[in-house]
């Protein structure tokens, strides 16, 4: 492997022949860190954190959230972001190098990107639809005298299950066009299909060069959603009962503590958020310096991630007091729940602020940042990934990786369409149930397993210490080996005993919806089992013999002998290591891994 300005060369194997190629790299260290954080920070942080606060006893979720900051989402991050570093290769060949068995996580880390890449940018598509109409005076939200208002329509939240206020038709029936269920599919709603277009044509254009675009894009995707942030907490707490909002976020209710579930959805919401068993920072951190250092960028995403989760929180809350106010409904009543915080909760409190297209505007267009970053990251999983695996057969047919990137976009835009229909509300809540919720737990299991276990604590630590001259610290040891595991096992347990069917509002999915929800989920678990299936199958050998080898490292050769490391010269330019390596020279891990 060769290091030059800003890429590297990588040699890989394929069709009897070595392949040379020249894999990119982050111009600079600090775009790598403000694109992980645009990852890492995201719609959840918006909607999902404040919302799990608002059930879980305001500030005594913040108790159980920061608890497993530290000890799960810090580590796991750290442990991730290693791999990737070190195996310079996309989260597929990556664990198949660490544990050849388990191979198919990285297969179905690949998988669940993917298919959250197509549902998640209908987010997208509907911050970009709110933003075109915050244009407009009036907000077309802020009364109920429009064409799509029903005569139940009101301008104040009531508690009567007959009444909707002007917001929450707003998102019904005129962006939506909602249907009453999943067995109503309704037609295509083509404002939101053509917007779809428009974001997925937004998203290729910043990805499309690979990490050199990208790189580029999120110095202002990942910094101007503070700016909003802070100026929207900056006008809320001027409103009456916001400071009412902000005690009820951060006074705890402490008896919510002794509820398994506020733990459990303090884990999910680490996972969820830092983007733990995605792969998408381990990819992102392929493309690193190889004497980059891990631990700072570790603490920065991970940290800032949460800071701006609390960020939120405050925002959010101050705007649940001041509606509060206004309705003269206690917060607790307020309806706030996924998609509907965002879209509903929110633009209502929008409609009675001073200058409220100018906050409108601003709001959405940070939440089309938020989504945009998240985007980036999935789509760059799979973009990755098949590189890795077939570059020079992608190349052959496509030309430039341009082109397939575009074809990536357009499967995925394709996949979205039934998002976009008059019951994608339904369809969107389903998938998002089966997919960021169960698939990913069953990930994270598995690859702490894969990559703690059995490629080892120790091996971990040594590659850390290659890489940048210092081990992984007790802390982090103990972590990875013991409390980690053991945690996420425990999560998993009362994952699966307190899971509860995909609903939306009052409305609960059929047998048959749930079905498909569960074929969602398989998608993407299938790959665990059948990759160690194939690996099994390719090994040679007795069973006693495959077995062994299976959870050997780099005992399917997924990547090339993995180079010695100088740390003599640099290129000048991004202070990358040059590095030499003995391609021709059979397969052995380096000496300071003592496999």
């Amino acid at each position: 492997m060769e290091f030059g300005p800003g890429r590297a060369t990588v040699m890989t194997q394929g069709a009897g022949m070595d392949q040379q190629v020249s894999r990119p790299l982050w111009s600079r260290q600090i775009e790598f860190t403000l694109a992980g954080i645009g990852c890492a920070v995201g719609l959840g942080n918006v909607w999902r954190f404040p919302y799990l606060c608002y059930r879980s006893g305001g500030g005594a979720f913040l108790v159980p959230y920061l608890f497993m900051l530290v000890v799960l989402g810090i580590p796991l991050l750290y442990m991730e972001l290693t791999v990737g570093q070190y195996t310079r290769r996309g989260p597929v060949h990556a664990l198949a190098t660490v544990c050849p068995l388990l191979k198919g996580v990285g297969m179905a880390s690949v998988a669940i990107s993917f298919i959250m890449c197509t549902y998640y940018n209908v987010v997208i598509t509907w911050a970009l639809y709110y933003l075109f109409s915050s244009f407009q005076a009036p907000l077309p939200w802020q009364s109920c005298n429009n064409t799509w208002n029903t005569p139940n329509c009101t301008n104040h939240a009531t508690n009567s299950s007959y009444s909707s206020t002007a917001s929450q038709e707003f998102f019904k029936y005129k962006m939506l066009g909602q249907t009453n269920g999943v067995e109503e599919a309704g037609m295509l709603r083509w404002e939101l299909f053509l917007i779809l277009i428009l974001g997925w044509i937004i998203i290729y254009f910043c990805i499309f060069k690979g990490v050199k675009s990208t790189g580029k894009v999120v110095y202002f995707t990942a910094l101007f959603p503070y700016v909003v942030l802070i100026a929207l907490l900056i006008n809320n707490v001027q409103l009456p009962g916001a400071v009412d909002g902000i005690i009820f976020f951060i006074v705890p209710e402490w008896d919510k503590l002794l509820s398994v579930e506020v733990w459990v959805n303090a884990a999910a919401q680490i996972f969820n958020s830092i983007g733990i068993g995605f792969g998408s920072l381990l990819a992102m951190s392929s493309y690193n310096s190889f004497n980059n250092n891990v631990l700072k960028d570790t603490l920065s995403i991970s940290i800032i991630n949460s800071l701006t989760s609390i960020l939120a929180g405050f925002v959010i809350f101050s705007a649940f007091g001041y509606m509060s106010y206004l309705q003269g409904i206690p917060i607790s009543q307020l309806a706030v729940d996924g998609p509907g915080l965002v879209f509903i909760v929110y633009p209502q409190a929008f409609a009675n602020m001073p200058v409220a297209q100018l906050w409108a505007v601003m709001f959405f267009f940070m939440l089309l940042c938020l989504g945009l970053d998240s985007e980036f990251a999935m789509v760059e999983v799979m973009v990755t990934s098949l590189m890795d695996e077939f570059y020079q057969n992608l190349i052959n047919v496509f030309k430039r990786k341009e082109l397939f990137v575009l074809v990536v976009c357009g499967v995925a835009l394709l996949l979205g369409i039934p998002c976009v229909m008059q019951v994608g509300i339904y369809v969107f809540q389903l998938m998002d149930h089966y997919t960021a919720i169960v698939s990913i737990m069953f990930l994270a299991f598995f690859e702490i397993i894969a990559t703690c276990w059995s490629y080892g604590v120790t091996r971990l630590s040594a590659n850390l210490k290659e890489m940048t001259g210092r081990g992984a610290n007790i802390f982090f040891r103990v972590c990875w080996l013991i409390v980690d595991p053991v945690l996420i096992t425990v999560i998993l347990i009362f994952s699966i005993i307190q899971f509860k069917p995909a609903r939306y509002g009052n409305y609960v999915f059929p047998d048959w919806a749930q079905g498909i929800g569960w074929v969602i989920a398989l998608a993407s678990i299938i790959w665990i089992p059948l990759g160690a299936i194939h690996t099994l199958w390719v090994l040679p050998g007795s069973l006693m013999q495959k077995l062994k080898l299976s959870i050997t490292p780099y005992a399917l050769n997924e990547k090339p002998k993995q180079p010695y490391y100088e740390r003599g010269g640099t290129d000048g330019q991004s202070g990358i290591a040059v590095i030499s390596s003995n391609m021709g020279q059979p397969e052995k891990p380096p000496p300071e891994t003592k496999f």
